[in-house]
């Protein structure tokens, strides 16, 4: 797997630090942002609801939500 990471990532011009679990940081950051539903977002990023909502839930658009509106 390291060659083929190697040549994308330089193929793609990213910088030596990036790394697939930096793509996989960013990409759920992004479903999260967007609103995307937990249970896809979860499923596409290879990780539970629980986990997502844990590590991630800071980045959705109805995160506390209901507490600014009392």
């Amino acid at each position: 797997m390291r060659r083929p990471w190697y040549t994308a990532r330089e193929f793609s011009e990213l910088g030596e630090y990036v790394t697939p679990h930096i793509l996989r940081h960013t990409r759920a950051t992004w479903m999260m942002q967007a609103g995307i539903d937990l249970w896809k977002a979860a499923g596409a990023v290879g990780m539970s609801v629980k986990i997502l909502e844990e590590v991630y839930g800071t980045h959705h658009p109805d995160f506390q939500k209901e507490a600014a509106e009392v």
